[in-house]
């Protein structure tokens, strides 16, 4: 692992609680920014989630733009770290725009033909809605880890995104295959040990690189509360090396 690659990523880290604190700051350029920033981040996993959930496109982008307004005109400001983490206070947030937008759907009669069915409405349990958000927040997650991924490749010219990228679409090839088709992708030759030590040196940045995202949406987590919430995010077991890595002395107590 190239471990200035990992040092300076780490030092420049900024959590969600920071940028929290700032979209609903007083100094008007820092606060446009921090919110901004936060509906970049969350933008591709609210969106997802609302369109699998509402089934509608239209209402979902509806609700979007509701769950936007909300934030640009600062009512996420009583999001508070010590009361948990902030996708769940996001999560609670639209959960609330959802439970809205079925109250006003079950009001509002239908203009139906006479051999129209009667449209079904149905409202989420708080089960659907937790695994939903869950599943569309850790899809997010692992999408911006692969495009920093891919970032990287571009500014240290070592093909991790391409081999590990290749992989998680072959994995079926053997070594050798891998190398063979490698090559022609990357346009010079490869053995399979080397296609097979850049595979472990890509997951072990691309890991790297998850455990990051995940460190930034909490406030100064404790070694536990990392573990807890890889686990709910169903990475624990791909980033269990990453973590050890990070918390040394916690790993050897063990």
């Amino acid at each position: 692992m190239d471990s200035e690659y990992v040092n300076t990523r780490l030092s420049g880290i900024q959590t969600l609680w920071t940028l929290v604190r700032q979209a609903h700051g007083s100094e008007a350029d820092i606060v446009q920014n921090a919110q901004q920033l936060l509906l970049k981040r969350y933008g591709g996993a609210v969106q997802r989630y609302l369109r699998g959930l509402v089934r509608n496109a239209d209402s979902a982008d509806d609700l979007f733009q509701e769950f936007a307004v909300r934030l640009l005109k600062g009512d996420l400001h009583n999001a508070d770290p010590q009361r948990g983490r902030f996708r769940n206070y996001v999560k609670g947030v639209l959960f609330h725009l959802v439970a809205d937008f079925h109250k006003r759907n079950k009001r509002q009669p239908a203009a139906l033909g006479e051999n129209t069915p009667e449209p079904f409405v149905s409202e989420p349990s708080h089960a659907d809605f937790d695994r939903e958000f869950v599943q569309n927040w850790r899809d997010d997650l692992l999408a911006r880890a692969w495009q920093r991924l891919e970032e990287s490749e571009r500014k240290q010219h070592k093909p991790y995104y391409t081999v590990l990228r290749f992989r998680s679409q072959q994995p079926d090839l053997s070594s050798d295959q891998l190398a063979a088709q490698l090559s022609v992708k990357l346009g010079k030759p490869l053995t399979a040990a080397g296609v097979r030590q850049t595979l472990h040196r890509a997951r072990e940045q691309f890991s790297e690189i998850v455990l990051e995202e995940v460190v930034q949406s909490l406030d100064s987590p404790s070694p536990q509360q990392l573990e807890d919430e890889l686990e709910q995010l169903g990475l624990l077991k791909y980033c269990k090396p990453a973590l050890e890595r990070r918390n040394p002395a916690d790993s050897e107590a063990e």
